[in-house]
């Protein structure tokens, strides 16, 4: 897949039980206890995925969740919390971030600045889909809750779902909330598999 072409397309990791993040997040935990397991595969074998790790990180413009930008909840107390990532963070391109409270954008180093949107993921969406022109890769980044409501209002074209032969036990599941299959469902059609070590990584056409 190019990814040069103007899909959105959702790159996620499950484990064998269907968890994408853990029980308990927290600053301490911000994937929940345990699920820093799950993504083994970028870390300790990364050559083997290389393709994949492509497709994160050569986009044009990124949506994603606020509880993925920080683990502040409610009003911001301040600006003083700047993403995970430190002053130059891995994306390089426009990221607009979903939340329920107003905050003036924060531009990073390396090409990055984080738009804090209140309208929701339409307006997420739309407002990246600008940024990105109409053949560059918009990203849906997560977390779960945030990819959830790419795939029910009709956004994504693609979703990589990368799984972990690991298990969690609980937390927080990718397809809750979503039908898949069946009249008026979305069907999730396999056009491309890489096995390696530490995940198997599928990725599906997203069918409405």
């Amino acid at each position: 897949m190019s990814i040069d072409d103007g899909l959105a397309v959702a790159t996620i990791t499950a484990s064998l039980d269907g968890f994408v993040a853990g029980p308990n997040q927290s600053l301490e935990n911000p994937l929940g206890e345990g699920a820093e397991r799950l993504h083994a595969w970028m870390f300790d074998d990364p050559d083997s995925s290389q393709s994949i790790i492509d497709t994160i990180l050569g986009v044009a413009a990124v949506v994603q969740g606020r509880n993925m930008f920080g683990p502040i909840r409610g009003e911001w107390p301040d600006a003083s919390w700047r993403g995970w990532w430190g002053e130059d963070p891995p994306y390089h391109a426009p990221v607009f971030v979903l939340t329920h409270y107003a905050r003036e954008p924060e531009v990073m180093e390396g090409g990055t600045t984080f738009h804090f949107v209140t309208g929701g993921i339409e307006e997420a969406f739309a407002r990246a889909r600008e940024a990105a022109g109409p053949t560059g890769h918009i990203s849906i980044a997560g977390g779960a809750s945030t990819v959830r409501q790419a795939l029910n209002a009709g956004l994504l074209d693609r979703l990589v779902l990368s799984i972990a032969p690991i298990t969690l036990g609980a937390g927080e599941r990718l397809f809750d909330g979503v039908q898949l299959g069946g009249a008026g469902g979305i069907a999730l059609k396999p056009v491309d598999v890489l096995a390696t070590p530490l995940a198997t990584h599928v990725t599906y056409e997203v069918v409405r």
